[in-house]
């Protein structure tokens, strides 16, 4: 229960992470295309004379640093505990734990040391090299997860952990991507869907490997082992392994669709809402102008006349 509790937590984590890049990333572009580049991180839209003005202002910031700490606190927790189902059985699993939670770490440094660059001016630091050190940390992420899947006695998580490495090498290279071209919007885009799609992944793990219903057929939890534990899900057949991998392929393509849509959603509601206002604006200056043009008119005709 634990395992799939952190699991949704990752899930609602990363998706929100996501989802708000996807809507400020593509509201900017909207607003301003000539002038449109990418951000490390979207201020939360707040008013100057608010009370809570700076604290709502980083809110974005703050909500990532808590839930890295988290994040780190349970690879640390995890780390001390006994798996004998991995290859190597518990050093194994203790090194990989701690190798994630120093990637971890690493997030959270990034993380506080964008938010100084904001609030103070002692870490000042430029976008393009955020961008280049979030790369090389995914690429860690990326290296870590395809190390962890070749290790893993389990092939359902196997199967699971080597397309999460895939998704964090895809986010490595989109950031390296920004950290060259600022004004990539496909690139800046395609971040935010990584992380929806990384979060989704991550909720869609859970189900398949701790949840009964979800499992595929012709697999099962092993009884001997703590619910939850890396490699506890298990298939018995040959034939059932292949079917599950499939399965899971088929899945993958489904949130791959499924983020795509919500692009499209968000990039639609987001056109017409301001492509309205500025039709409206426009509209609002038209009676303006035959007026004043009537009346040059009118100035005209009268001296025509005397």
């Amino acid at each position: 229960m634990a395992a799939l509790i952190y699991q949704i937590f990752s899930s609602s984590a990363l998706v929100s992470q996501g989802l708000y890049h996807l809507i400020c990333t593509t509201k900017n572009h909207l607003k301003s295309p000539r002038e449109y580049v990418a951000k490390p991180y979207h201020p939360f839209p707040t008013t100057h004379h608010h009370h809570h003005h700076r604290f709502l202002r980083h809110l974005q910031l703050y909500l990532l640093i808590l839930c890295l700490f988290i994040a780190l606190l349970h690879q640390l927790l995890v780390s001390s505990y006994a798996d004998p189902l991995l290859k190597g059985r518990t050093p194994v699993h203790l090194f990989t734990s701690l190798q994630a939670a120093a990637i971890l770490f690493s997030f959270l440094l990034l993380s506080l040391a964008l938010l100084l660059s904001d609030v103070t001016t002692l870490l000042p630091l430029p976008p393009d090299l955020f961008f280049a050190l979030a790369s090389a940390l995914f690429f860690l992420q990326y290296s870590l997860s395809s190390s962890s899947a070749a290790v893993q006695t389990s092939d359902l998580q196997a199967k699971c952990v080597s397309v999460s490495a895939r998704i964090s090498a895809l986010s490595s290279a989109l950031c390296l991507a920004l950290a060259c071209q600022p004004r990539l919007f496909v690139a800046d885009v395609a971040l935010g869907a990584s992380f929806c799609l990384q979060g989704l992944w991550a909720l869609q793990t859970g189900l398949s490997l701790y949840v009964d219903a979800f499992i595929p057929e012709g697999c099962h939890k092993l009884l001997d082992v703590v619910s939850g534990v890396e490699g506890s899900t298990k298939c018995d057949l040959e034939d059932s392994k292949l079917r599950a991998v499939a399965i899971l392929d088929l899945v993958f393509v489904l949130h791959v669709l499924f983020v795509l849509l919500i692009f499209f959603v968000v990039y639609s509601v987001l056109a017409k809402t301001l492509g309205s206002r500025s039709r409206f604006g426009s509209y609002e200056a038209l009676p303006n102008t035959a007026v004043d043009s009537n009346h040059i008119q009118l100035k005209a005709m009268t001296g025509t006349q005397a």
